[in-house]
């Protein structure tokens, strides 16, 4: 990386660290602190200079994988033998950390349905403040011994993310074992490319990413770059950088970005519609004419029951859908949002005009079936499959 080519460092005051496994267990097998020194002197600088510091570690399977001998690191492992090891390890990853530090360490381990559920979500956010009034630093990681499939992040990036809006961050670190993006695989291809700075994040940005090799990593460059999205989208800065290079958090304490800069968006998504749309699990689909369609895109409009052509699944009211344009026979998502009324209700006023709702139901609890503010449309979004 050419020193003399570094781009500033935008101004921050709260930061989340993501450190992956390839940072903490460099050997695929054990934690160690080899590189963790590099970032704990980080930490202790800044601060120093009155700036606070979240970290969002990987490790636990590959701590639990060293301290059992009956599963080889690259042996088949279910879903409970990989809990397992979370658990036996999960004690010895946060006291790598924990032995960095001169002052106290917190462990938080957030599920996923921590996120889903708005009560717990808030818990979360006020737990996660009143640690960093107390002056303490927050280690987070998901909780891998209870989660299933379907109630788990999946990976320390996206949780990172996630937890950079809880905390309201103006910048997310994510470290991993290479020095930012490329335009490609730099292992396989030498005239592969760094980029400094990404000011939006398109499709073409999704086509550089390549995937893990490590086997204890969940995530690779794709995941790092669904995480940078959700962060920029939220007015967070995002950094991918070499975690395993003492330069790098040199450069950081300087004033310089030695790694790729996702430009935060100048209009972020507020709070609760960045929750609404990442963490809050949908429940069903409404699909929607073209006119309704250009409604809600193009002038802001809330959804309304006339231009409703099918609902799909069973739902109460408050539940999140997603919302589908038709269009030449095919559906395209365009939204997601929170109903005014349940699957039944819906498919009784589809397609009917607003006053028409008290005559058809009996009564009427609004005159959208989806309002604008319980919505978030999605033309601003490159990977859509990430909405849930």
């Amino acid at each position: 990386m050419d020193q003399n080519n570094l781009i500033d460092l935008p101004s921050w005051n709260r930061a989340v660290i993501k450190v992956g496994s390839a940072i903490i267990a460099p050997d695929n097998q054990s934690c160690g602190t080899k590189y963790l020194l590099h970032i704990a002197n980080f930490v202790n600088q800044c601060r120093r200079k009155g700036k606070e510091i979240i970290i969002v570690s990987s490790g636990a399977v590959a701590a639990g994988q060293a301290l059992q001998t009956k599963y080889p690191v690259n042996a088949p492992k279910s879903i409970p033998v990989k809990q397992a090891l979370a658990a036996i390890g999960q004690p010895g990853m946060f006291s790598q950390w924990k032995k960095l530090f001169d002052f106290p360490c917190a462990q938080l381990l957030i599920t996923l349905e921590d996120l889903l559920n708005r009560e717990r979500y808030v818990n979360v956010k006020n737990t996660l403040n009143e640690v960093l009034r107390m002056e303490a630093l927050p280690i987070v990681n998901e909780n891998d011994t209870v989660g299933v499939h379907e109630l788990k992040v999946g990976d320390n990036d996206n949780l990172s993310a996630h937890v950079a809006d809880l905390v309201d961050a103006d910048l997310l670190l994510i470290s991993t074992d290479t020095d930012g993006l490329y335009t490609d695989d730099p292992a396989e291809n030498e005239e592969a490319e760094m980029i400094p700075e990404v000011k939006k994040i398109d499709k073409e940005i999704y086509n550089m990413a390549g995937s893990s090799s490590n086997p204890v990593a969940k995530g690779g460059m794709k995941t790092k770059i669904e995480a940078a999205e959700k962060a920029v989208q939220r007015g967070i800065n995002t950094i991918i950088l070499n975690g395993q290079k003492y330069k790098t958090f040199e450069n950081m304490l300087n004033g310089k970005v030695a790694g790729t800069l996702f430009h935060k968006e100048k209009d972020p998504r507020t709070a609760k519609k960045n929750w609404m749309l990442h963490a809050l699990r949908s429940e069903g689909e409404v699909i929607i004419d073209k006119g309704a369609a250009n409604a809600l895109i193009e002038k802001s409009a809330s959804l309304l029951p006339a231009g409703v052509k099918e609902v799909k699944g069973e739902f109460n009211k408050g539940s999140a859908v997603k919302i589908y344009k038709l269009e030449n026979g095919k559906k395209q998502l365009i939204g997601k949002g929170t109903t005014q009324y349940d699957s039944e209700g819906m498919r009784k006023i589809k397609g009917k005009q607003s006053f028409e709702i008290k005559e058809t139901l009996g009564y009427i609890t609004s005159d959208a079936i989806v309002q604008r503010d319980d919505m978030v449309v999605l033309e601003n979004i490159t990977h859509k499959e990430d909405i849930k």
